[in-house]
């Protein structure tokens, strides 16, 4: 039986309840984004009666739409003011970024695949979110013509933190990446003060590799 609209507006209620705020995510404004952003909007026709469930789903090219708890602890990692300008690294369908563009004044997202990037750009368009700006691209470099940023967020695990992201924050700005092995990351929280970087790690945790230039595989890492 299809659910209906009531159906997935409780589940999504309870998400936020059962998944994120007992789970102490507290961040007001973080939880007013998860009640607004629908996740079954951004998850493939056959997963919707999953969407809202604890963990992540395939999105197809092997990438996946992460466990909401993830996206909220990533997200509060951040901090973000509504006036600020975010970049993020790893689009896939889009719901991530909706739920930064909910907090932020604009963001930058970056996907290495062009079918999930047409995907994304669907379903932030149906839902009516004008303040992204969608690029296809290696995000391990960043977009150098937006930056600096106040926040960058990686989706996809990195074998160190990459210079050229440190590079693109901004003073006083937070860069909330996984980094680590293939199978096993830590999540981390790099803040520049005065030029200089200090990280502390969030948690531990399981990301899809980050390809490109300063990703796995690439031909620099820095």
């Amino acid at each position: 039986m299809a659910l209906t609209k009531a159906d997935l507006t409780q589940a999504r209620t309870q998400m936020v309840e059962w998944q994120l705020r007992r789970r102490e995510i507290s961040d007001r404004r973080v939880l007013e984004a998860f009640l607004e952003v629908p996740r079954h909007e951004f998850v493939l026709p056959e997963h919707v009666a999953e969407a809202y469930e604890d963990h992540p789903l395939p999105i197809g090219e092997g990438q996946t739409i992460s466990q909401p708890y993830m996206v909220a602890v990533m997200t509060e990692a951040l901090r973000l003011q509504e006036e600020e300008k975010v970049l993020e690294v790893g689009t896939g369908s889009g719901y991530q970024t909706a739920i930064l563009a909910w907090l932020a004044r604009h963001v930058y997202t970056i996907e290495k695949y062009a079918s999930l990037n047409a995907r994304a750009q669907e379903n932030l368009r149906r839902l009516e979110i004008r303040n992204v700006t969608c690029l296809v691209g290696d995000g391990s470099q960043g977009y150098q013509e937006a930056a600096p940023y106040e926040g960058i967020l990686v989706t996809a695990a990195a074998p160190r933190v990459p210079q050229m992201l440190s590079d693109q924050l901004a003073e006083g700005g937070r860069l909330v990446i996984p980094v680590g092995e293939i199978y096993s990351q830590e999540l981390l929280l790099v803040e520049k003060h005065e030029g200089r970087l200090s990280q502390k790690t969030i948690n531990y945790c399981r990301f899809v590799p980050l390809t490109g230039k300063y990703g796995w595989g690439g031909n620099q890492v820095n």
